[in-house]
């Protein structure tokens, strides 16, 4: 079966003649004036070519679009620019072609309202800032609330705890985390050390890297630095997660069949990263620590034998559990922090975004804010 053809552009493209006579300069259009016609390659500049800048005085010269067979708003809204936005004086229309230009006279000039300025908008942003910290901080103490009782519920009855979810939560969160961090870790500890290495060397004291890099990277920069990482990783994979079931709409399946989030959400969730963050802290700080003793070999000769030898001493134990608990203090609060906006996010692709980003920022900020908090507590601990 035979299939009609596209109307074709080139039988009546646009056209502009001038027309000169009895003193009066008249601009004659005619041919096709639609979208499809003026949107041909270089038709709307050899329109521009072929109109003299003394024909877009629309005062100076007669307008004919008599001779216009078909027109749109396309084509309308061409001409209205020709003119400056106002009718001319002496104009000729063919059949059907005022209502365009009624239309862009009385439509084209609409502008949106200006919208109202507020005096002292620094407040109303400030106090807004303050209610949205409460609202989180409310709901972020209900869910602490809720993970106690699910604690003891779990604490109670182990056999019927989610542990399948428990286990894939230290796989994805733990085991496959491992190389991001060992590759980070010992990078920053070859930073560390050749930075450590120049300044010493000046001094004659060598042998004080092991001690600087042993407190730094044990006590401060592994937890957080696994944190960081761990937070950026799997915490916005948790948020992600629990953004995408609300929406879903799983959240609300599982509420009508009588599962409780908490439960099997959340609780699995902080329970992994807690189990799982003091072994990427340990993990992060022995590539650091690597890392660091590559960079002294290189930069001071330093053996690898002697690095080893001189740790323990540098290093005293209680700052390697003080790691250790940073870790477990971090990967639940981490899990807690991205449970928290994970079920917050609205039914839309709009707040799954904005949630995620906010899960990740509030994430580190919180690991940063607690280290002080650890720094300040246990100041005097392994000095």
């Amino acid at each position: 079966m035979a299939t009609a053809a596209p109307p074709s552009t080139s039988a009546s493209p646009p056209e502009i003649r001038l027309v000169t006579g009895q003193g009066r300069t008249r601009v004659v259009a005619s041919g096709v004036w639609l979208v499809h016609s003026m949107g041909v390659l270089g038709v709307l500049d050899r329109l521009a070519r072929d109109l003299p800048a003394m024909a877009r005085n629309p005062g100076a010269v007669d307008w004919d679009l008599s001779g216009v067979t078909k027109l749109d708003h396309f084509g309308a809204q061409y001409f209205w620019k020709l003119w400056g936005k106002c009718r001319p004086e002496h104009l000729v229309l063919g059949p059907h072609h005022d209502e365009f230009f009624d239309r862009l006279y009385h439509f084209g000039d609409v502008r949106l309202p200006d919208p109202e300025r507020l005096r002292f908008a620094w407040v109303y942003a400030l106090g807004q800032g303050m209610i949205n910290f409460g609202i989180h901080g409310v709901a972020f103490l209900r869910m602490v609330g809720q993970l106690v009782i699910d604690l003891g519920r779990l604490v109670r009855n182990p056999a019927k705890g989610p542990w399948l979810e428990v286990s894939a939560n230290i796989f994805h969160g733990g085991a496959q985390a491992m190389g991001i961090t060992a590759l980070v870790g010992f990078l920053i500890g070859i930073v560390l050390s050749y930075l450590s290495a120049q300044q010493l060397r000046m001094f004659g004291a060598d042998i004080y890297i092991v001690n600087i890099l042993g407190m730094s990277i044990i006590r401060e920069l592994g937890p957080v630095l696994a944190a960081i990482l761990v937070a950026g990783r799997s915490g916005s994979s948790i948020t992600a997660q629990l953004g995408v079931m609300r929406v879903t709409e799983e959240l609300d399946a599982m509420l009508v069949m009588g599962i409780p989030h908490g439960f099997r959400l959340i609780l699995p969730r902080v329970l992994a990263l807690g189990i799982v963050m003091p072994l990427l802290v340990l993990w992060t700080s022995a590539m650091a620590l690597l890392g660091g003793m590559v960079a002294a070999n290189i930069s001071l000769g330093m053996s690898f034998g002697f690095f080893i030898e001189q740790m323990p001493g540098a290093v005293s134990l209680p700052n390697l559990w003080l790691g250790v608990g940073k870790g477990v203090a971090f990967g639940m609060l981490i899990a807690l922090t991205a449970c928290h906006f994970g079920l917050r996010i609205e039914p839309n692709t709009r707040s799954l975004g904005q949630g995620t980003t906010a899960s990740v920022v509030t994430a580190i900020t919180m690991v940063i804010l607690a280290d002080a908090v650890f720094a300040i507590l246990f100041k005097n601990v392994g000095v």
